[in-house]
């Protein structure tokens, strides 16, 4: 299993404020400065969590190039005060990003008590089945 030192603990909850203030940016009618934190809480959160290195050998990986520039140009648009197109174009590069994450995800949310029940149903069941062992097409 993975270990937890100090680093990841202060990565985990990173990424966990900038999804929050993200989150309260998109409540609040896209408040810029609220989604402006929220990314650079996110992306830093993840750099702590996984390692510069890491988080660099992954986002420049040329399968993974074209959600990169997505993200990428969405927090631009974010931090210039556009936060629509930004949050879009995020949201774009974020599915195909992580699109290879989403088996596990699944896993994970089935064995939550409540919620894995939902998640446990024939018909989504058989949604995130389809997506295991490739990406999704962009």
């Amino acid at each position: 299993m993975m270990e937890m030192n100090d680093r990841k603990k202060i990565g985990l909850g990173l990424t966990g404020f900038g999804v929050f203030f993200s989150f309260l940016g998109v409540m609040f009618f896209f408040d810029k400065g609220l989604m402006a934190i929220g990314n650079i809480l996110f992306v830093s959160g993840v750099m702590l969590t996984i390692g510069l290195k890491s988080s660099l050998q992954f986002f420049m990986k040329r399968s993974n190039f074209k959600g990169t520039i997505s993200f990428g140009f969405g927090f631009f648009f974010v931090i210039i005060g556009w936060p629509i197109i930004g949050m879009i174009l995020e949201a774009y590069g974020f599915v195909v990003l992580f699109s290879g994450f989403w088996p596990t995800l699944a896993v994970f949310v089935q064995k939550i008590p409540i919620i894995g029940w939902l998640f446990q149903q024939p018909f989504i069941r058989s949604f995130f089945d389809s997506y295991k062992g490739k990406r999704m097409p962009v």
